[in-house]
């Protein structure tokens, strides 16, 4: 089941296993918030996950939801563990894991045939060679090597029904430009919320959702915060990690 350096991790709220490896991929905290923050039909409905990594969106969403999920993976060994992740929690049923470019999603999978996109994009503009990780999965993963971010948003778009909705975790920085895209491409951003490190800091993480030809009604919604001053996890955060204490 394993290989390499390869190990499998608890998704305690969930009680689900997930398999990582430090040298191709490990999920972050922003997968989780994403997760968490988008809204999902409860008893039916289609959902794709648009830059799945290992899986661990689909993975997370499974508990929320009885509609079908597919992950979009264009990395071969994510895929790879992807899929394996999938099987070892047994939810093959539920879960279908594609080895593709998502901006073959639409062409393949047909438009308009989604309730719910998400999405944890690349985060970085591709820099100058020499700049850039040296790891190759590390960099797909985080630079706009294979996809840039209104390559997401318009794929997002394409695949959504109407009045479907998209949902995106990013950094501020790129705030403007994920909001221009999606009006751009007909998602009308609705809720926003902004993620702190800590009470006082500033923020360093965007959670937002749009309806796909929505109306114009954005709401932003109570900050989050990670830690508590003495670096351990607020109440929010630590339910969406480990699940309700009893």
């Amino acid at each position: 089941m394993l290989s390499g350096d390869e190990r499998l991790d608890y998704l305690l709220a969930e009680n689900l296993r997930i398999i990582q490896s430090p040298s191709v991929f490990s999920f972050s905290l922003d997968a989780v918030l994403l997760a968490r923050f988008s809204y999902l039909p409860i008893q039916k409905g289609n959902i794709i996950d648009l830059c799945t990594g290992n899986g661990v969106i689909p993975l997370l969403l499974s508990g929320r939801t009885k509609g079908k999920i597919t992950g979009v993976e264009i990395q071969e060994r994510l895929y790879d563990m992807a899929v394996r992740s999938v099987e070892l929690n047994q939810l093959t049923d539920q879960i279908h894991i594609i080895h593709a470019d998502l901006k073959d999603m639409p062409k393949q999978l047909g438009t308009g045939k989604f309730d719910v996109v998400t999405c944890n994009p690349p985060y970085f503009v591709t820099p100058e060679k020499g700049i850039i990780n040296e790891n190759e999965h590390l960099a797909i993963a985080r630079h706009e090597i294979l996809c840039t971010l209104e390559d997401v948003v318009k794929t997002s778009s394409l695949l959504l029904k109407q009045g479907g909705k998209a949902a995106f975790v990013h950094r501020p920085g790129r705030l403007v430009d994920i909001l221009t895209l999606m009006q751009k491409y007909r998602i009308e951003p609705k809720r926003l919320r902004f993620v702190y490190p800590k009470l006082g800091k500033e923020a360093n993480t965007i959670l937002v959702e749009g309806i796909k030809d929505g109306n114009r009604d954005l709401k932003i919604l109570p900050p989050l915060i990670t830690y508590k001053e003495n670096n351990q996890y607020t109440e929010e955060v630590e339910e969406m990690l480990f699940g309700k204490s009893k």
